[in-house]
């Protein structure tokens, strides 16, 4: 498969092909791929704002040419519970709404939407995100459509670009919702909740606090040209969450070289050679030198997050340990009283979040009750559907500024994350990933 040329390349040729097409913005029309109207689908009254200036098929602006997708509001975003669900019982010979869903906890869903909503019948099938996807894009094809909603989580922009785009599902913002969501956690798709992975550290090791503020910090040698640090994390290059991370950086090269600038107080040396890829690697670029240092550290890969944070736990003072794993990991300090606690706030940025997403399958048989299950799930008008409560964790950010997270000990905002740039990433990742794996054999 060709490789796909870096962001500002892509984003150059977009440019160009939309000047080529005169800059068409599509008239009254509806976008091709967006909540257009699919085969089976009842159709929603009441009126909605189309944005003609939005091709949501390419996730591009047509006026601006910048990368957009969301949220997008039609004729569905207005429509209330109850419109929803009077629809949704007569739209299915048997009422059924079918969940293809990433999580078991979307199990816990099918009890308490049936009381709530008398009638209708929630079949949740609890699959992996391949499955998930797969199943999803075969019922597509054949014209089988078993699935009226899909759950699953987009870190390089795969689910994007040829899910959506391809049509195989499609968005749902529901406006009242989304007036209590950040514009930035809607711009790719509807969210259910956010997680993310971080840096732990020892407390017992450092008492005073976290010993890292950037992420140069983590890979620094002392004047002995030693590691500072034990490194332990999962296998990097399989992991497509750390892969985009990583991706970003080269993305935000920028913010990379000041956060370098910022901690040392000098401009940064780069030592990475570009002339060793059968794709462009951009000269001079933060983000890349960032790579190219992080692959030549010292290492120890362990699939377990338990194992993860335990190996900073057994760390000392004088062997410091820092370990990449799942928020979520924080909860063996509670329940195995391990030393341990997030590295929060690095410069540039802590962490991409990791959205797991609620879409509408398209040509679903239940296009009403699927939306009425997404309202519920994430909480309905008020956030006080209860949809919410299974996925109410440690490490579980929802995104709602109405629902109160009781489960973390600090809110998203004080963690400096930040929302992912799936359109950039997905068309620099297969190369991000073969220098990971060149580099990582030096």
């Amino acid at each position: 498969m060709k490789k796909k040329l870096f962001a500002l390349l892509m984003a150059l040729v977009m440019v160009l092909s939309l000047a080529a097409c005169g800059g068409d913005k599509g008239g009254d029309s509806q976008p091709s791929g967006g909540n257009d109207t699919q085969q089976g689908d009842a159709q929603p009254s009441g009126g909605g704002d189309a944005a003609p200036t939005t091709d949501l098929k390419l996730g591009y602006d047509l006026e601006t040419g910048e990368s957009v997708y969301g949220p997008y509001y039609d004729e569905w975003s207005d429509m209330t519970d109850d419109e929803l669900y009077q629809m949704a019982l007569n739209e299915d010979k048997d009422q059924t709404i079918t969940v293809y869903a990433t999580s078991s906890k979307m199990l816990k869903a099918e009890e308490p939407f049936e009381e709530m909503y008398p009638g209708l019948d929630l079949v949740v099938a609890d699959l992996d995100s391949d499955e998930v996807l797969s199943k999803a894009k075969i019922e597509n094809e054949t014209n089988n459509i078993t699935a009226d909603v899909l759950q699953t989580k987009d870190v390089n922009g795969e689910v994007f670009h040829e899910y959506y785009d391809n049509g195989v599902i499609e968005p749902f913002y529901p406006r009242d919702i989304c007036s209590h969501i950040a514009e930035e956690n809607l711009k790719y798709s509807y969210p259910l909740y956010s997680s993310q992975s971080f840096w732990y550290y020892n407390t017992e090791a450092f008492p005073d606090g976290q010993p890292i503020n950037s992420w140069w910090e983590i890979i620094e040698k002392d004047d002995a040209g030693n590691q500072k640090f034990a490194l332990y994390t999962k296998e990097i290059g399989q992991e497509t969450a750390y892969l985009s991370l990583f991706a970003s950086f080269i993305i935000n090269a920028d913010e990379m070289a000041q956060s370098y600038k910022d901690t040392y107080g000098k401009d940064l040396e780069y030592t990475y050679d570009a002339s060793k890829f059968a794709f462009p690697v951009p000269e001079n670029n933060a983000g890349v030198e960032y790579l190219w240092r992080f692959t030549q550290a010292k290492m120890t890969f362990i699939g377990d997050g338990d194992e993860l944070v335990l190996a900073v736990h057994n760390s000392t003072a004088d062997k410091p340990a820092l370990a990449l794993a799942s928020a979520g990991k924080i909860e063996n300090r509670e329940e195995s009283g391990y030393n341990i606690d997030w590295c929060i706030n690095l410069s540039p940025y802590t962490a991409l979040l990791n959205t797991e997403s609620m879409f509408v399958v398209s040509g679903c048989d239940s296009p009403a009750g699927a939306r009425l299950f997404i309202r519920y799930i994430t909480g309905g008008a008020d956030g006080e559907s209860g949809g919410l409560k299974p996925f109410t964790k440690v490490g579980n950010w929802p995104l709602r500024d109405d629902f109160e997270d009781k489960k973390n000990p600090a809110k998203l905002s004080e963690l400096g994350a930040r929302a992912n740039d799936l359109v950039s990433i997905y068309d620099i990742y297969p190369d991000v990933q073969d220098m990971w794996m060149y580099w990582l054999n030096q």
